[in-house]
Parts: structure tokens; sequence; C-alpha cells
């Protein structure tokens, strides 16, 4: 975490960005509201604390709802994990993208020059068949990467997706969430989706994952089937 602040910091002051730093803190035990607070002085931070560990969707809905109830609709929000995965340096490609004309822009795995570190082949092999199987389910133009969730959003389009749904915008609990959102933003008209390509550093993950690969598989197809078959 103190290293993805600092390089958070740099980036976007180095480029001269207005930013706000929003975390979820999802019912973290090793130290990480005691961070935190170090570095509010340092930038402009906003934390929200679950007291127990709630999984990937409450904290992304949280963040998102968050972020979108203090946004004007011409920001730019920017989800990332906090494990020191994601290079924060990809955030001026995604933000330029946006500025092009894009609606959400995705750091993929998928696109030429990406480069995954530190992952095993089993997880890789998992990944690129979910890929493959949700570009046949569901085609996005621009989209091949459907689970990553470091993404920028441009802030107006979201305010219309939470229109739309409401609370049902983020509604799963588990990794399957990050697919769900695109699912749900294929359904609304004239969004324009790219990619950039993701250098992921897996290697330095801090700590291990928590996902459940048979698990977030099985509820993926679920939600799949779900969507294809029935109602977003």
């Amino acid at each position: 975490m103190p290293g993805l602040l600092d390089n958070l910091v740099e980036t976007l002051t180095d480029a001269s960005l207005d930013f706000e730093v929003i975390v979820v803190d999802d019912g973290s035990t090793d130290g990480t509201p005691e961070i935190l607070a170090a570095y509010r002085d340092r930038m402009p931070l906003h934390t929200y604390r679950h007291e127990r560990n709630e999984g990937l969707g409450a904290t992304i809905r949280d963040g998102l709802f968050h972020a979108s109830r203090c946004a004007r609709p011409k920001d730019i929000i920017v989800t990332m994990d906090a494990d020191e995965t994601h290079a924060p340096g990809l955030i001026l490609r995604m933000v330029r993208m946006v500025k092009e004309g894009h609606d959400v822009v995705i750091a993929s795995r998928y696109q030429r020059g990406a480069r995954v570190v530190g992952l095993s082949l089993h997880r890789r092999a998992i990944s690129s068949a979910a890929s493959l199987l949700l570009r046949i389910l569901f085609p996005m133009p621009g989209v091949r990467d459907y689970t990553c969730g470091y993404r920028a959003y441009r802030a107006e389009t979201l305010l219309k997706a939470i229109d739309m749904y409401g609370d049902r915008f983020v509604d799963q609990e588990g990794f399957q969430c990050m697919v769900d959102i695109l699912l749900k933003l294929r359904r609304m008209p004239l969004v324009v989706a790219g990619e950039v390509p993701l250098i992921l550093r897996y290697d330095l993950k801090k700590g291990a994952s928590k996902m459940r690969i048979f698990e977030t598989s099985w509820r993926t197809l679920k939600l799949l089937v779900a969507r294809k078959f029935g109602r977003v």
C-alpha cells in the first residue's frame, strides 16, 4: 500500500492532474488504517472501512458509488487493486483515451504489448478461456479483458448507469462483479469501450490471492447463464 500511494502521488502530480484518492478498506487486519492515516496530509485521501471482510463486490460497489457521488460529469473515475500489481503510470494513457472519446478504458492482459509476470500457467489458461467465452457470448467492440479491475470510467457514464440500474448496478458479491459491470454497461446506448496493454506484476502482490478459482469460475458461469437468458 505505501508503495502504491507514493507512486500515485508522484505520477499524477508530475502530470499536473487534479485528483482525489478513495480507498475502501475491506476489513483489513494488517495495519492499513494506520498507513492511510499517515498519508492524509500528503494527498487528498478519503477512506471507507468495512468492519469485516465483505469481498470484492462490496468493495467495488462502495468505491464506485462514493466516487460517483462526489464526481462531476466530466471527471474520470479509475479503479485499481491496492496490492501493487497495477502500475499507476498506466492511468495517464487511460485518462487520455477517455478524453479522446471512450466511456470506459480497461487495462488488458490481451492487447499487444501486455505482459503477465508471476502468475501460474494454470491461472493464465483459465483467464484466457474465460476471455474467449465472454467474447463469444457477449461481444463488446474494443474489449477482450472482461475481468480486470484496473479501469477508467467517464464519470458521466457511471452516473447514467447508476441512475438506470440503481443499487443493482453492482450486485455481485465476488470477482464476477467486474464482468457484470461491463455486461450492464453493454446494455446502455453508445457506450464506447477501449483497452490499453497491461503489465500485470503479480510477483509484487502482497499476500496470498483471495480468489478461489473453482468458486469464482462457477459463480461467473451462473452469472453468464442468467444474463444470457434472463434480464440484466
